[in-house]
């Protein structure tokens, strides 16, 4: 199954208008009156609509003006949101962590443990749940550990994803869908959103294998390229033509199967990886072998002591850039790491759905909205378990509207 197949057969829908009501809710003139009738007569036939016929339909459209109600449909009764979930999750990170917090990766090594351009031990790459970090910032790292003048490290990179719990996956998600970007696990140490891109090119003549193309270059994904480049009569191996990386029994190989037409475009598709914290890792010693940094040992996963000094940081950029991008593009791992985050800053490491969830509950109680109304799941959406109104919906954008801080 795919992203679509997570959206219900219902409609949900929650619409604001600022300038259609009067200063107060009597003796509306004539001229108004007449207009919400329209509006209202308007989405009554639009509901009426052959498509809509076999679906559940939730409105609730309301004038932030006046607060009054301008339309509703079964307001009250429980939909499943999608990724109208990562609204509830990201107006509780932005009103419990603030608009300006932000993600770090840190890289460490054992106190005393440096001598000249030598580390005698391990270092560690440890993840605080940084949606945004990616090759580039890995590789700014490692160029700080360079300038530090070190070229050798006798012991092994540790990789620590101990502030989030070890729970890759959300609740309810379903498992035949993870081979897609939309499903990618949740880590601590997340880098390129726990992804790989795979491009892949047809060749200029019938019968020759597909091109394929790995970003960024890394053993940690292998590929089994068994596309073949057609011409355009064969509509047999183009509809079968298929980019995935094998989930029946989980591994890091992507297959290539079917065929594209010669002399055709390019397509990348994005494909998750299994255990983030090891890939991360993987393209941290990656980048230590190009900037001429040997490590001795190999890529582990493991938890940072406390007795530790501090390498290098990264940080990334402010909260409220995060959750633009994640409600912008709808990014399913961005919201369920704000959720884990969540947890984690407010309720203690590791951070865990449940502790995140349970600060979203506090949260919408305190703007006035009932907690026995709903159920929640997860961060993002993609769980089947979720429920809420489109009353609900209203009172959190509502209440969003007004705080002048996010």
């Amino acid at each position: 199954m795919r992203r679509h197949i997570h959206y219900s057969a219902s409609v949900l829908a929650f619409i604001f208008l600022t300038g259609c009501a009067a200063q107060g809710p009597f003796h509306k003139p004539v001229r108004e009156q007449n207009a919400i009738a329209a509006l209202q007569r308007q989405i009554d036939l639009a509901l009426q609509d052959s498509v809509l016929q076999q679906t559940r339909t939730g409105i609730k459209i309301v004038s932030l003006k006046t607060g009054e109600t301008l339309y509703q449909k079964n307001s009250r009764e429980l939909f499943h949101p999608a990724s109208n979930m990562k609204l509830l999750t990201t107006a509780t990170a932005l009103n419990r962590l603030g608009p300006d917090f932000r993600f770090r990766t840190l890289l460490l090594a054992d106190t005393g443990s440096i001598n000249d351009s030598t580390i005698s031990g391990n270092i560690y790459l440890k993840g605080f749940a940084d949606p945004s970090l990616n090759t580039e910032d890995l590789h700014r790292m490692v160029k700080e550990l360079r300038f530090r003048g070190i070229r050798r490290i006798t012991g092994n990179l540790m990789c620590d994803e101990s502030y989030l719990d070890d729970l890759y996956l959300g609740q309810g998600w379903m498992w035949d869908d993870a081979s897609s970007e939309d499903f990618a696990p949740i880590s601590a140490l997340t880098v390129n959103d726990n992804c790989v891109e795979v491009t892949v090119k047809p060749a200029a003549r019938p019968g020759d294998g597909l091109l394929v193309r790995l970003e960024p270059q890394t053993d940690y994904m292998k590929i089994e390229n068994h596309g073949v480049t057609v011409d355009s009569n064969d509509s047999v191996l183009t509809k079968a033509f298929k980019v995935e990386r094998k989930w029946k029994h989980p591994e890091n190989t992507i297959v290539i199967e079917g065929g594209l037409i010669a002399g055709g475009p390019e397509r990348t598709f994005k494909r998750e990886v299994i255990d983030p914290a090891r890939y991360a890792g993987t393209l941290f010693s990656d980048l230590l072998e190009q900037q001429q940094i040997s490590l001795q040992g190999t890529v582990l996963k493991g938890v940072a002591p406390d007795t530790t000094i501090l390498l290098a940081e990264h940080l990334s950029p402010p909260l409220s850039q995060i959750v633009f991008h994640t409600n912008k593009v709808s990014h399913n791992l961005s919201a369920e790491l704000l959720l884990k985050t969540l947890g984690a800053e407010k309720k203690g490491v590791p951070g865990s759905a449940k502790k995140g969830i349970s600060l979203i509950y506090q949260f919408l109680q305190e703007i006035g909205i009932d907690s026995t109304s709903y159920k929640l799941a997860d961060g993002s959406g993609v769980s089947r378990y979720d429920l809420v109104t489109p009353e609900l919906i209203v009172a959190l954008l509502r209440a969003m509207y007004h705080d002048f801080r996010v």
